[in-house]
């Protein structure tokens, strides 16, 4: 009798458990949504209907006409078109600097982790101490170098210059995951006549491949969103980038809304997709690594 009492005060405080998580998972849930469907209605909202006191929650009329004005404007000075061609930049851009710096950042992450040489350490430091500087102590002297050589307003100077900061973060985050991996694969290479290069390509890579896809992801983000270089260093349509390009919507005297939440959706659409794509590859960077030592 005992037992069956006991049994069913443990059930009934599970289900207490069970139901204050599912609260609180709703709850959390709700917070991150509400602003991305809020910013989804006002895509398709009337400028009326945006500006409407009391504001609407529900849209009278749905209209898609700003998406279409994205796609298919042709005028220069609009800034739907700007944006266009900004989020074609933007992606240009993101992509370069993501295969550059996981190419350049995966090498120097296995010599760091793997193979012996003098100062080591201090130069480890040294490129986490460049990381680590913030962006407006070094863009006057930045601009100085940039202005001289003729760089400004360029898109593959602005794809070297993000490098300079998301390199250090490979680096520093590939350098820990091969760090992990039994130097037992790199012995073994040695023996069968694998040169360095040879034991990375083919023994380490495949190893690391989740944690790579992982930071090239990350890396991917940091030159996607990116501002602050983007707006010293850019002005023409030729290398603006989207976040420029939305700023833009932003009048003298009016903010269009509406045109800034289209933006907002299309300009999160591509990293969300690669998100999604990849990841299987995300969470097992974030789990998984090799033989531990």
């Amino acid at each position: 009798m005992k037992n069956r009492k006991h049994s069913g005060r443990m059930s009934s405080r599970k289900k207490r458990i069970m139901a204050l998580e599912m609260f609180l998972g709703l709850l959390l849930a709700i917070t991150v949504l509400a602003p991305i469907a809020w910013m989804f209605l006002s895509s398709v909202m009337q400028s009326v209907d945006l500006t409407a006191k009391p504001l609407k929650l529900i849209p009278e009329t749905v209209t898609f006409e700003r998406y279409r004005q994205i796609f298919q404007s042709t005028t220069t000075s609009d800034p739907a078109f700007v944006f266009r061609i900004a989020l074609k930049n933007s992606f240009i851009i993101a992509v370069s600097v993501t295969v550059l710096s996981l190419v350049i950042g995966t090498m120097a992450a296995y010599a760091f982790a793997h193979v012996r040489f003098r100062y080591k350490g201090g130069l480890m430091m040294l490129i986490l101490f460049t990381y680590m500087l913030p962006p407006a102590a070094l863009i006057i002297p930045l601009y100085r170098i940039y202005s001289s050589l003729h760089l400004l307003d360029k898109k593959f100077p602005l794809v070297i210059l993000y490098l300079s900061f998301i390199i250090p973060f490979i680096i520093w985050v590939m350098q820990d995951f091969f760090g992990s991996i039994s130097k037992s694969f790199e012995e073994a290479a040695q023996v069968d006549g694998a040169t360095r290069f040879q034991t990375l390509l083919y023994i380490f890579l495949p190893i690391a491949r989740p944690g790579a896809v992982a930071t090239g992801i990350l890396a991917f983000l940091m030159s996607w969103d990116e501002f602050f270089y983007a707006l010293i260093f850019t002005s023409s349509l030729t290398s603006k980038t989207m976040t420029i390009a939305i700023e833009e919507f932003n009048g003298k005297f009016t903010i269009d809304y509406g045109m800034i939440s289209v933006a907002g959706i299309l300009g999160s659409l591509i990293p969300v997709l690669i998100t999604v794509i990849f990841q299987k590859y995300i969470v097992m960077g974030m789990t998984a690594g090799g033989v531990k030592e």
